[in-house]
């Protein structure tokens, strides 16, 4: 199957995109693993990138493009791929239809998770990092430490990244509605969408998404 994950910040588009990729035996294409391993390769796509990124401008779409271009035609994903962080505007979706139909290929269906905007708020802006070890991540409401403040695992300094507060959520949700979320009624129009409760546990969500898809499969 060829699918696109849509939804907002917050809503486990990464978390649910490795779930459902290894559920379906596909490789799961994420935007920002598909530019950390252009950097880190150094490719020219990956030069390219970094230089935007570096002035702290935003990648123009065709160099978006040719990454996951490049990525969608490697063995692994020849019978089928999940995006997830792609296409992330119209013309982005524009381009991938363009894409597939040229080797003769469509999507089969375009997940979009769907989570309240006042708990993406909550989820995102509750987070706390360890200062020690990134991946040491807790909750003040769904993944309490012992101690308030510190890591469990090593004792670091627990603290609240910049773009996690809520006024920069609410700006990402803003540049989401208006640059993303019109993605979802452009496949709409194609029949493609298929909305998803994001809400519960991570395996019921799981769950949600592969009953759907088995229904668009059939």
């Amino acid at each position: 199957m060829r699918i696109v994950l849509v939804g907002p910040p917050g809503a486990g588009k990464g978390t649910q995109a490795a779930f459902l990729a290894k559920n379906l035996g596909i490789p799961h294409i994420s935007t920002g693993d598909l530019f950390r391993a252009n950097i880190s390769r150094q490719t020219e796509l990956g030069k390219l990138a970094k230089s935007y990124m570096d002035k702290g401008e935003l990648v123009p779409d065709e160099v978006t493009i040719a990454m996951a271009k490049d990525r969608m035609e490697q063995p692994d994903a020849e019978h089928g791929f999940l995006l997830d962080g792609f296409p992330r505007n119209v013309s982005q979706a524009e381009a991938l239809d363009e894409m597939l139909s040229t080797e003769g290929m469509k999507l089969d269906a375009v997940l979009d998770l769907e989570v309240p905007e006042d708990e993406v708020v909550r989820r995102i802006a509750g987070r706390r990092i360890c200062r020690n070890d990134s991946s040491h991540v807790f909750h003040v409401s769904y993944k309490m430490p012992k101690k308030e403040g510190v890591c469990d695992v090593c004792g670091g300094e627990l603290y609240q990244r910049d773009d996690d507060s809520e006024d920069t959520v609410r700006t990402r949700l803003e540049v989401y509605h208006t640059q993303t979320e019109p993605i979802i009624d452009y496949y709409k129009a194609q029949g493609l969408v298929v909305t998803i409760p994001a809400l519960g546990k991570v395996e019921e969500v799981t769950a949600r998404a592969m009953e759907a898809l088995s229904r668009e499969d059939a």
